[in-house]
């Protein structure tokens, strides 16, 4: 995407995906109920900054024993692998758990972490589980559904496809970003204006925060920084 510049993703790895959809406000001139997920997350590590990256997607189960054969079963596994790591990077995987219980098996723990940090994959946003949460490589963010200790019959179905986690519609190839709170889509429309409008969001916020933390603050000086804040452009 060549909007995605270095410069740029430096800036979005250095702020929350909260400050992120409010940038995206301005720069689509106004709120949205949707483009980002719409509900819990669970992350692998919280203190980790934000993942930065295009979705490389799929789907799973894991309820049941895969219906193919197991040589099919296989070669799709290695192309997954082959999928996620190939440019243009870097990548998010993003995958749905198709069972109408989501997250009973868990494709990612200590194993498939390692692999996809290897394969230079940023992190991991999934409806599903994760296991192993205390030996996995530290710096490689998870944001799943659940915590759960079997991988069960977990399986991949589909690669390179729709998928639809959190409430969140992903195609192939979409820009996330994504930390603990969630994950929202960038479209490559927004791009250009994406580091202005940051700027924008943390100007407009400076002049509050500082009023609201200092000795004495009251609803005089709440008016005075609100009246600064609006005066921000």
């Amino acid at each position: 995407m060549s909007g995605l510049t270095s410069e740029l993703l430096t800036l979005l790895r250095s702020v929350d995906t909260p400050t992120v959809c409010n940038a995206l406000e301005h720069v689509m001139g106004g709120r949205t109920n949707e483009g980002f997920t719409a509900a819990p997350v669970v992350a692998l590590d919280p203190a980790l900054p934000p993942i930065v990256g295009f979705a490389r997607t799929a789907r799973l189960r894991c309820s049941q024993p895969a219906t193919e054969p197991t040589a099919v079963v296989r070669a799709r596994r290695l192309d997954w692998y082959r999928y996620v790591s190939a440019p243009p990077g870097p990548t998010i995987a993003v995958i749905q758990d198709e069972d109408p219980r989501p997250g009973l098996g868990a494709f990612w723990g200590e194993v498939n972490v390692a692999l996809h940090k290897g394969l230079g994959v940023a992190g991991v946003l999934t409806d599903g589980s994760l296991r192993d949460i205390d030996t996995t490589d530290p710096g490689f963010q998870v944001l799943a559904g659940s915590v759960m200790p079997s991988h069960a019959f977990v399986h991949l179905t589909a690669i390179d496809v729709p998928v639809e986690v959190f409430g969140l519609k992903v195609n192939p190839g979409d820009l996330l970003h994504a930390d603990r709170h969630g994950a929202v889509r960038i479209a490559p429309a927004h791009l250009a204006r994406m580091a202005d409008a940051i700027g924008l969001v943390t100007r407009k916020e400076a002049p509050l925060l500082k009023a609201a933390r200092a000795p004495g603050f009251d609803l005089k000086a709440l008016y005075a920084a609100w009246g600064e804040a609006e005066d921000v452009h």
